[in-house]
């Protein structure tokens, strides 16, 4: 019988690198999640970044599997 050690198991050797192609500027604006909702949808994204006009927090608004929506917030 194998022990587990805990150890990860993954070849560092095979693992694809991943890098920046596009980078891409945008004005934060203050709204509400309602409005950045409506932002996001207009633009046919799944995601979308915002300051909440409430809290002056960049939050982070994005499309779940289920057909929901799920809000990032920041805590400080």
């Amino acid at each position: 019988m194998l022990e587990d050690d805990g150890a990860a198991d993954f070849d560092i050797e095979n693992e694809v690198e991943s890098k920046i192609t596009r980078r891409k500027e945008f004005e934060l604006r203050p709204m509400s999640t309602e409005d950045a909702i409506l932002q996001m949808e207009m633009l046919g994204h799944n995601f979308f970044v915002y300051l909440d006009a409430q809290t002056q927090s960049v939050c982070v608004i994005y499309k779940r599997q289920d057909g929901n929506y799920g809000l990032l917030e920041p805590k400080y």
